[in-house]
């Protein structure tokens, strides 16, 4: 007598997400035991926002207030 050793289409879909989420699991490890390298982009992307940053008029005085009152509060808090 043979039986059909058929598997069911939830047995299916668990066994694929199973797989899916151990390929993630492992290449997120892989991802955070590499070590991070410089890229030619993220240092244009850094050359131009610090570019930015200078070509932007000084803060005024009220700035400076509110700034200093946010600190002040921030530090009541610690």
């Amino acid at each position: 007598m043979r039986t059909h050793a058929t598997i069911s289409g939830s047995e299916l879909l668990l066994g694929v997400i199973a797989i899916r989420l151990a390929v993630l699991v492992l290449v997120g490890w892989g991802l955070t035991l590499l070590p991070r390298q410089a890229r030619d982009s993220e240092a244009a992307c850094v050359a131009s926002s610090a570019a930015r940053v200078e070509a932007q008029p000084p803060a005024t005085t009220v700035g400076a207030r509110v700034a200093d009152a946010t600190f002040d509060d921030m530090r009541l808090h610690d």
